[in-house]
């Protein structure tokens, strides 16, 4: 597959070759179940403590002799407590069955519990190169809502790795054809529900992904830009190309990365 290849002045110079051994079927199915998967890493497990709410000796005897026993009293047998006492009249309240104040939860969470979901590799290869067939595809990355430039899919040439000014790469960028998706990003909408109180008022639009040989200069300046991302070649993944495992996010490549892609994938 043959793409363009343009310069930082947006200038067309050529073509790159994407090796065959990039594309793949269009497996939506795969790639949301591998999506999953990664984020199941990230979870935090969570639950109760144990013993919580069973903390209290709620032991109320039903036999007839037994002291401070409950026969006759025509209360139902549900674990008590001695809230107080006169004598040997008991004052009892119900405790540790579910349902009382303060008792156990009757399902709680288990702090213990394995979250994490296992994937084969071949599958997670399958996942990330149908996702990056799919990026490749301009219908499919248009049906996800993005806006394209007039010529996609594109490269860009490697001098673009070394760029360290954010007002230097969205030159670029503008130049390239992207500057509707970088307006379409700079969109928030406020998030609906309680997220709001939680240091998550506004939802960021996933815009850009640029793929690159080496970050180290330009990812801090691309990255401050809104819904862009920046990732080396070798830390692609299905959830980075399908964030929220939709497929078709907009991509940009440079020659660099794709001739390391070229290596990586051969065969």
């Amino acid at each position: 597959m043959q793409i363009p290849r343009y310069t930082l002045k947006g200038e067309e110079a050529g073509s790159v070759e994407l090796p065959d051994s990039l594309l793949r079927e269009y497996r939506p199915d795969v790639i949301q179940r591998v999506v999953l998967a990664i984020q199941s890493l990230l979870r935090t497990p969570y639950g109760a403590k144990p013993g919580a709410g069973m903390r209290q000796s709620a032991k109320l005897s039903r036999r007839r002799r037994d002291y401070r026993g409950g026969y006759g009293y025509g209360i139902s047998r549900v674990p008590r407590k001695i809230l107080t006492r006169r004598g040997r009249q008991m004052y009892w309240i119900a405790a540790v069955a579910p349902g009382t104040v303060g008792g156990r939860r009757a399902h709680p969470p288990r702090a213990e519990k394995n979250w994490v979901e296992r994937v084969n590799k071949k599958e997670k290869r399958l996942a990330l190169l149908s996702a990056l067939t799919a990026s490749l595809n301009p219908e499919i990355v248009r049906e996800r809502g993005h806006k394209l430039p007039a010529v996609y899919p594109l490269a860009v040439e490697s001098a673009f790795e070394q760029l360290s000014k954010t007002r230097e790469v969205r030159d670029v960028l503008v130049r390239l054809g992207f500057a509707e998706e970088l307006a379409r990003a700079e969109e928030r909408t406020i998030r609906a529900g309680r997220g709001k109180m939680r240091g998550r008022r506004y939802k960021q639009r996933k815009s850009l992904l640029i793929i690159v040989k080496d970050p180290s200069r330009v990812k801090k300046a691309a990255e401050n830009l809104p819904g862009v991302d920046v990732v080396r070649y070798d830390h692609l993944n299905a959830k980075r190309l399908a964030p929220g495992a939709h497929p078709g996010r907009i991509i940009l490549l440079t020659e660099d990365a794709i001739g390391a892609l070229r290596e990586k994938y051969a065969g």
